[in-house]
């Protein structure tokens, strides 16, 4: 399949349980997960029974799963205390994602807290993620996504340049990739929604850090204008992206074989109608 959609789907209850059953509803080909609290600490053990289901299923399946990092990460922190959650957190993804069979963990690239300048916080990137790129020795082990933010404050990394200083400081390792987030980089300035604005963008981001390396896609519309540096999500066609960006998004060549995962608000209805018309917006074009 030239690129499976589907969607970020809800797990209390159990991965499989919960989460598939979520994705067989909404008509979901790849799912999103957070393996724990997205806006705490905590490092939960899975329970192996869910993991196995879990692995098994979407294998059956040819299901691509992928992993979503907590909110609080941030490797670009001034707070040394921070910056040591964060390590044991990603870890943490990272260790439970190749134990559900997860293809990539998500994470945000953080922000230069503390008015500090962006190169130290690229300095402490290196001194603390780098490491954990070299633990994925495995060949059943995730990829490590980079997510760029709306923009906002001292954000790191907002426009597709920007990956380029990031990935110099992860000495553009193997296992290092990216998710793009449509809402997130049009946010940030990209105008996606400009003739050819979405090829220039991704032209953009090949140019910055090579071929393959975009891994995963988060298809969500913007309810904010172009460089407003708002995160809010808004229906696929309901924002100021509109739905033919994604039509366009389709054809490149950098996104064939890559997934769509929505984080589009609406609930199981929405959600079943965003990956529906994305669906609708890929089995539009020709061959």
């Amino acid at each position: 399949m030239r690129n499976p959609v589907g969607g970020h789907v809800p797990v209390a209850g159990g991965l499989a349980k919960t989460g598939l059953a979520y994705a067989r509803e909404t008509g979901a080909e790849a799912v999103q997960v957070f393996v724990a609290n997205p806006r705490g600490w905590a490092t939960p053990s899975g329970d192996p029974a869910q993991d196995e289901l879990f692995r098994s299923e979407c294998a059956a399946l040819s299901v691509p799963a992928y992993v979503h990092a907590p909110y609080l990460i941030n490797f670009g922190s001034h707070t040394e205390a921070t910056v040591e959650s964060s390590v044991r957190s990603l870890r943490h993804s990272l260790r439970r994602a190749r134990a559900i069979g997860a293809l990539g963990v998500v994470v945000h690239t953080g922000s230069a807290t503390g008015g500090r300048p962006r190169a130290e916080a690229l300095a402490q990137v290196r001194t603390h993620m780098r490491p954990l790129l070299d633990e994925l020795t495995r060949d059943d082990d995730p990829f490590l996504l980079l997510e760029s933010t709306a923009g906002q404050g001292s954000s790191i990394c907002s426009r597709t340049w920007d990956f380029g200083p990031y990935f110099e400081a992860l000495d553009s390792h193997p296992k290092l990739g990216v998710c793009l987030d449509t809402c997130h980089i049009h946010a940030a300035g990209h105008d996606l929604a400009s003739p050819a604005g979405m090829r220039q963008t991704l032209d953009l981001l090949v140019e910055t850090v090579g071929e393959g390396r975009l891994k995963l896609i988060h298809a969500n519309d913007s309810k904010d204008v172009v460089g407003a540096h708002k995160d809010r999500h808004a229906g696929i066609g309901a924002g100021h992206i509109g739905a033919e960006p994604f039509r366009e998004l389709f054809s490149h060549p950098a996104t064939d074989g890559v997934p769509l995962v929505i984080e589009t608000p609406g609930g199981k209805e929405g959600h079943a109608a965003d990956v529906a018309r994305l669906k609708a917006l890929r089995d539009s074009l020709p061959g």
